[in-house]
Order: structure tokens, then sequence, then C-alpha cells
């Protein structure tokens, strides 16, 4: 579809939307040049910035701390904030560890996750090397759900009301 076309068929818009489509429109680029680019930049390869997502499909809002393996040794962060139904990127590098650990809490401080692997926790934002004596060390221990993400670099987590 051509400018002329395009011209044709807005005879039938509104005087004001007419006037705003002319703005938005140089007068000899072709719509589907510009349709082109506009597509070309939203779908154009380029690097994810999220390699470990999670995303609450709960009606709460949760917070999340998460553990894994950073050179050789196990670390846990937190917190991350996320709203009911939002997505929030925790870890955003290509992943290189099979297993990503998670604890959750609602606004409360209730655990909503129910983990087997004992890790450490702080009730501030914290990045925590270790996950032995935690108590010792004066952190908080907590039960992480370990999730295996079969090895591969991007992994989303869905956090639902019945998870694990």
């Amino acid at each position: 579809m051509d400018l002329r076309t395009l011209r044709i068929l807005s005879r039938s818009l509104p005087r004001k939307q007419r006037s705003r489509l002319r703005l938005l429109l140089p007068d000899r680029m072709p719509l589907a040049a510009l349709l082109g680019a506009a597509l070309f930049s939203i779908l154009s390869p380029g690097k994810a910035h999220a390699e470990f997502t999670v995303c609450n499909q709960t009606l709460d809002v949760v917070n999340l701390a998460v553990g894994q393996k950073v050179d050789n040794a196990d670390q846990t962060d937190g917190w991350w904030t996320i709203g009911a139904n939002q997505c929030v990127n925790v870890i955003r590098e290509e992943l290189t560890n099979r297993y990503i650990y998670l604890y959750a809490t609602d606004v409360f401080g209730h655990a909503i996750l129910n983990g087997s692997t004992e890790m450490c926790i702080d009730r501030r934002r914290f990045s925590i090397r270790g996950i032995e004596e935690c108590w010792q060390r004066g952190h908080i221990a907590a039960r992480f759900v370990e999730v295996d993400t079969l090895e591969q670099v991007r992994w989303t987590y869905f956090l639902t009301g019945n998870s694990p």
C-alpha cells in the first residue's frame, strides 16, 4: 500500500485523525517501507536480557530470593518483589548452572514455596556466599526449591498458587 492509497483510505477517517496521520507519515515514504522498518526493529534478533525469569501467577505480591553456584561457591541473592501476574528477570546472563534455587514469601514473610535445600537469606537485600552455618554467620536458614533448567541457557519459572 502506497501513500496515495493511504490518503484515499484516510478520507473516511474523522478530520482530527487524518491530520495526525499526515504528521506521522512523510510525503514521499511508502507505508510499506515504514511498516517494514517498524517490524524489523521489533523482530530483529538481539541478545536477550533475561535468562532466568520468574513469573508470579498468583493473586498476591511475593518476595523472591535466588540461589545458584557462582565461581564454584553457593550464593544466594534477594530480594525481588513480584506483583500479582508480573514477571521479573532475576538472572540476566545466560545460565551456566543446571539447578537454580528459589525461595518465596508473601508480604507477611510466610514461605510460599516448600523446598528441601537449605540456604541462607537475610531480612533486607542481600548477597550471601556459602550456605553453611547460616545462623552462626548472622543469617536466616530457609528451604529453597530446586529448579532443574535441563541445562538450558534460558528458563522461565511460573510461580502458581499450588507450586511445589
